[in-house]
């Protein structure tokens, strides 16, 4: 039916995807519920590609029951990139502030190690491009966080803020992007610095999201740098 159909009718268009019998349990996670999910997910691509959608907005997923040897991802933007045009750039945002991450879905131990000025200066890039393209700010100012306490305390508590992250800021700065930092992640959030800027960049999962989370009640994940446009519940 067309829209206006549709919109008359009060009815939302459904596509079967996935095997034609699903036995699942409500609430009970299950491989069948995984592969039913990556199934729709796939559907919904391949329908977003050839335009048949507009955007795509995601459910949570359970990551544990949807891997198998054709779904190997930590997360739907991890699948995103592989599937879509572009380097996704994780983006959480609400009227209160918009918070992206450097690093996305990695263990802890691993962040340190996968953090490079060129990675962080291509998330400043992506960020700044975003704030101008998708959310209509001219000039963005983009906070950028330190990845140790105190921002390193000067070398006592860690270097990469002095050899990797503040030279990234420092390119970006020098090339007519408004970056500053790095600044002690604690203190940034709670001074209410964060006010002061359109945009923050994080250095991993939890420094950006706990904050963002306990601050504003609602928010959207929003997913930049795709040539298509997809969100999904701040939740996860």
């Amino acid at each position: 039916i067309d829209d206006a159909q549709q919109a008359q009718a009060g009815k939302s268009n459904m596509v079967e995807c996935g095997p034609e019998k699903l036995y699942i349990t409500p609430g009970k996670p299950s491989p069948e519920g995984g592969q039913a999910a990556a199934a729709a997910l796939r559907r919904a691509i391949d329908d977003l590609r050839v335009g048949s959608i507009d955007a795509l907005v995601t459910a949570p997923i359970d990551k544990a029951m949807i891997q198998s040897d054709e779904f190997s991802y930590t997360g739907h933007t991890e699948f995103l990139a592989k599937e879509l045009d572009g380097t996704p750039l994780m983006i959480m945002t609400s009227e209160l502030m918009r918070v992206g991450l450097a690093t996305i879905h990695l263990p802890v131990a691993d962040i340190a190690e996968n953090i490079s000025t060129e990675l962080i200066r291509e998330r400043i890039e992506q960020l700044n491009d975003s704030m101008r393209q998708d959310f209509g700010v001219v000039r963005p100012k983009i906070a950028v966080l330190a990845l140790n306490p105190h921002a390193g305390d000067g070398g006592l508590l860690g270097k990469e803020e002095e050899e990797i992250i503040k030279p990234a800021i420092v390119g970006a700065y020098e090339d007519g992007i408004l970056a500053f930092g790095p600044f002690a992640a604690d203190g940034f959030f709670a001074s209410a610095q964060f006010k002061h800027y359109d945009a923050i960049l994080a250095m991993y999962h939890d420094q950006g999201l706990a904050p963002f989370k306990l601050l504003t009640p609602k928010g959207v994940n929003f997913t930049a740098s795709l040539d298509k446009v997809r969100t999904s519940p701040d939740h996860g």
